[in-house]
């Protein structure tokens, strides 16, 4: 059974209010996503970009990382009241209709 954004928001609400304790502040959530965001940055700029990992070190599980920052952003959004499905349908629909042709369009994007 796959899981629906929706239920991975209450699954996280349920986590944190009980093996979590509580929720920290929507700061402290916001200075951790930056912290995963930029744990996935490292990983990348490492596997994809120029930089090297440093002699005998594993390169970390880039799924565990980013699973990490969407992780820190549903608690944040079930904490300030946002349902993540509802606002994914609408920024699609959103890019859909600004980017309707601008991509398609864009000489830098063609083979």
């Amino acid at each position: 059974m796959e899981t629906t954004l929706r239920q991975y928001q209450h699954a996280v609400d349920q986590w944190i209010n009980s093996i979590g304790v509580r929720y920290y502040g929507e700061l402290t959530n916001t200075a951790i996503l930056m912290e995963e965001v930029g744990e996935v940055a490292r990983i990348m700029a490492r596997v994809y970009g120029e930089q090297s990992f440093k002699d005998g070190a594993e390169p970390p599980d880039l799924a565990d990382e980013m699973a990490d920052v969407l992780f820190v952003l549903t608690c944040l959004a079930n904490q300030t009241g946002i349902d993540l499905t509802a606002a994914l349908e609408r920024n699609l629909a959103k890019k859909t209709k600004r980017d309707k042709e601008r991509h398609a369009n864009n000489p830098k994007l063609r083979d």
